[in-house]
């Protein structure tokens, strides 16, 4: 019970306003999200395959 509060104050956290991130990587890209059915998608370079990537949504 305690774990689905707490997620839930998280959940309230995130939507009051921007966060800030710091990310150290190797590249960046800053893609659009795609219509893909009933989800979103977004393509990436082929070198990216079995890569560890992180998304943040910006807006």
């Amino acid at each position: 019970m305690a774990d689905q509060k707490n997620q839930a104050a998280e959940e309230k956290t995130l939507t009051r306003g921007s966060v800030k991130f710091e990310v150290h990587g190797a590249e960046v890209l800053e893609k659009q999200v795609k219509q893909s059915g009933n989800s979103g998608r977004i393509y990436l370079p082929p070198n990216w395959v079995g890569k560890r990537v992180k998304i943040i949504r910006l807006d």
